[in-house]
């Protein structure tokens, strides 16, 4: 069982920056595929970022391209997402996942099903 626990959520003027966190519980946390997804009022939730076991590769929904950067520390089982010059249109409540089924892979999950553990997400507020 893998417990996750996002962070970091708020309100912020448009061009301004937040910095996302997600706690991972449990064991073998560096094996895991890890990712983002955001959800905004009235609208189905969409990928968003997507970082291999290893930290090797990333792979980014075109919206947020060179704004927001996804990494994170194995040693301290937290997956992040850092966001820079900020939109209204990326108000919504942000995700955090794990995929248990790329272990050792550099292949990218980046739909909702080949996710296997969900956080319960922090809102994302932009103010224009």
């Amino acid at each position: 069982q893998v417990q996750l626990v996002e962070s970091g959520g708020g309100l912020v003027q448009a061009g301004g920056s937040l910095r996302l966190s997600c706690a991972a519980s449990g064991r073998s946390f560096s094996s895991y595929a890890m990712g983002w997804f955001r959800q905004a009022p009235g609208k189905e939730r969409e990928f968003v970022a997507t970082i291999s076991w290893s930290g090797a590769n990333t792979y980014y929904t075109d919206s947020v391209k060179g704004r927001f950067t996804i990494s994170r520390d194995n040693a301290k089982n937290t997956v992040y997402l850092q966001m820079n010059s900020l939109k209204p249109e990326d108000t919504a409540v942000y995700y955090c996942a794990a995929s248990l089924g790329y272990s050792g892979s550099y292949v990218l999950p980046k739909r909702e099903k080949e996710y296997d553990y969900w956080g319960q997400g922090t809102q994302v507020t932009v103010s224009s």
